[in-house]
C-alpha cells in the first residue's frame, strides 16, 4: 500500500459539487449529455445525435465529452471499459514481452518523485488500482490532486517535462506543452481563470510505485490534456488520452501555434479514399451539433455500437489511409511503445469502423470516430465556448474561466457565467477542438493487464 492520505470528504464534496453545478446550468440536456444516452435509454448508439441536439460544448455540463466524473463517475473496481453491448470481448490482451524497454521512464519516474517534497509526494501517490484513476476530467477548474506543475519549482517542473519527453514522442510532448501554452493564451484573451488558465494548472498524480517488473503508471491532468499511462514489465498502455483546445491556433509570447492539423488532415484524406457509395454508409445523416464526443470523462462503462463502415469492405489502400489515420493519435506514445500498439490494431483491421458526422470541407466543423475492439478514436471540432466572435456574442466568453457569480472563492470554476447563451449556442468550427483515443474492452488504464497480472503472480 502506498502512503497517501486518503481523499477527504471535503474533497469528494468540492468534485461532487462540481458535477451538480453543471445539472444546475444545463438541466436536462446537461444530463442527456452527461450519460451519453436521453432518459429512459441505455442504447448508445443514437446518443450522438442525442448529445449533438443538446449544443452544449463539452467542455461545459456533461461528461460525455470531457466534463469529468460525477453522476457517471465509475470506481475502479466496477470498471468493464467501453463496449458495444456491455459484455467484454475476452482474450484481446496478454501479458508478453514487447522487446521495448521501460527503464528510461521508469528512471525519469523516480527522478521526478525523488524531487518532490515529502509532503507533495505524498499527496500524489495512489495505489496502483486507485479509483484515482478514473476521476479525471477536460475541465479547467475541477478539483484535482497531485502535484501542480505551477506550484513546482523550476528543477522540479523540469523533470517533470524530462518524464512526459521520455513516455511521449517528440510530436506528442510538442503537443501537449502547445495545449499548455494555448490554455495561458486563453486566459489571457478572455481575462479570466488567473489561476486555472494558466500553463502551471496541470497536476501529476501516480499509482503505485515507479518499477521495471510491478504495475505501476501515471497521470497527467489539466485543461485540455489527460494522459493515463500505465506501465506493466515493458508493456505501456497509454490510454485514455483525452487533447484538445480552444483556441487551436494562436501567437502566444510570440510563438505561432498551430494545433490539429494532422488529425484533421488525417481525417479528410480517410474519408476521401472512399467512393460516393462507401461514403453513404461513413457519413451520418445527422447534422454536426455543437458537441459529438460521447466517450470522454466519465464514460469508462460506455455502451457504444460500431456504426460506419468496416475496413474488411476497404481497398487495400483505404486500409492504408485508416491506419495512417489512427497512427496519429498513437503517435503520441513513444515510438517504439506505438509500434506495439500499431500492430495490435492491424490484427483487428476488419473490425475497424470508420464514422463520420459533418460536412468534408477542409474548413468544415466535423466529427468522426475509428471505432475496433482495440482502439476507439474521436474528433470533434466544437461549438466556441470562451473564444471567438460567436463566444463573445454568446455571453462574455463563457466558460470555461467565467466563475459563476454567486459562487465563494476556492470553488470550482468552468462554468457559464449564468446569462443567455454562455457561449454554447455558437457555429462549431475548427478553433475548438477536442480529440480522445482509448482502449475498449478492458483496457483503458491497463485494467486488463493487471488483472491478469495478479490472477497469474499472486
Amino acid at each position: 500500500m502506498n502512503a497517501h492520505r486518503p481523499r477527504t470528504p471535503a474533497a469528494e464534496r468540492t468534485r461532487r459539487w462540481f458535477m451538480n453545478r453543471s445539472l444546475l446550468f444545463g438541466g436536462a440536456a446537461a444530463v442527456a449529455t452527461m450519460t451519453g444516452c436521453s432518459a429512459g435509454s441505455s442504447d448508445a448508439t443514437n446518443s450522438t445525435s442525442r448529445v449533438a441536439q443538446s449544443g452544449m460544448p463539452s467542455g461545459g455540463p456533461g461528461g460525455a465529452g470531457g466534463m469529468g466524473p460525477g453522476a457517471t463517475e465509475v470506481k475502479y473496481a466496477d470498471f468493464k471499459g467501453v463496449t458495444t453491448d456491455g459484455k467484454v470481448v475476452d482474450d484481446l490482451f496478454s501479458i508478453h514481452s514487447t522487446g521495448v524497454s521501460t527503464d528510461a521512464v521508469v528512471k525519469a519516474a523516480q527522478a521526478f518523485l525523488d524531487g518532490l517534497s515529502a509532503k507533495v509526494r505524498r499527496a500524489s501517490v495512489f495505489d496502483v488500482d486507485d479509483d484515482e484513476w478514473l476521476a479525471w476530467s477536460n475541465v479547467d477548474g475541477y478539483e484535482r490532486e497531485g502535484a501542480r506543475m505551477g506550484d513546482l519549482t523550476d528543477k522540479q517542473r523540469n523533470l517533470g517535462y524530462t518524464l512526459l519527453g521520455t513516455a511521449l514522442s517528440a510530436g506528442g510532448l510538442t503537443q501537449t506543452r502547445n495545449i499548455m501554452k494555448l490554455n495561458a493564451f486563453l486566459g489571457d484573451y478572455n481575462g479570466g481563470g488567473k489561476e486555472t488558465l494558466t500553463e502551471g494548472h496541470y497536476y501529476f498524480t501516480f499509482m503505485g510505485t515507479p518499477s521495471t517488473t510491478k504495475p505501476w503508471g501515471f497521470q497527467y491532468e489539466g485543461h485540455h490534456v489527460a494522459i493515463n499511462y500505465f506501465v506493466l514489465g515493458d508493456q505501456v498502455v497509454m490510454s485514455p488520452t483525452f487533447m484538445g483546445s480552444e483556441p487551436t491556433s494562436a501567437t502566444y509570447n510570440g510563438e505561432k501555434i498551430t494545433l490539429f492539423k494532422p488529425e484533421t488532415k488525417a481525417g479528410l484524406a480517410m474519408l476521401r479514399s472512399l467512393t460516393s457509395a462507401q461514403r453513404k454508409k461513413v457519413i451520418s445523416a445527422d447534422e454536426k451539433g455543437g458537441t459529438n464526443m460521447v466517450a470522454g470523462a466519465g464514460q469508462d462503462n460506455l455502451k457504444l455500437a460500431y456504426q460506419g463502415l468496416a475496413a474488411s469492405n476497404l481497398t487495400s489502400a483505404q486500409r492504408q489511409k485508416l491506419l495512417d489515420l489512427v497512427g496519429v493519435y498513437v503517435g503520441y506514445m513513444d515510438d517504439g511503445h506505438a509500434a506495439v500498439k500499431m500492430k495490435e490494431v492491424e490484427e483487428h483491421l476488419d473490425d475497424t469502423y470508420f464514422y463520420w458526422i459533418g460536412e468534408t470541407k477542409d474548413s468544415s466543423a466535423f466529427y468522426y470516430r475509428v471505432h475496433s475492439p482495440v482502439v476507439l478514436i474521436e474528433y470533434d471540432a466544437q461549438s466556441p465556448l470562451a473564444y471567438g466572435e460567436d463566444a463573445q456574442m454568446g455571453g462574455g466568453g463563457g466558460a470555461p474561466s467565467g466563475q459563476p457569480s454567486g459562487i465563494r472563492s476556492g470553488q470550482p470554476t468552468g462554468m457559464p457565467n449564468g446569462r443567455p447563451g454562455g457561449g454554447m449556442g455558437g457555429t462549431p468550427s475548427q478553433q475548438h477542438i477536442h480529440t480522445i483515443i482509448r482502449t475498449p474492452n478492458g483496457g483503458d488504464y491497463g485494467v486488463d493487464l493487471l488483472k491478469l497480472h495478479l490472477e497469474t503472480d499472486h
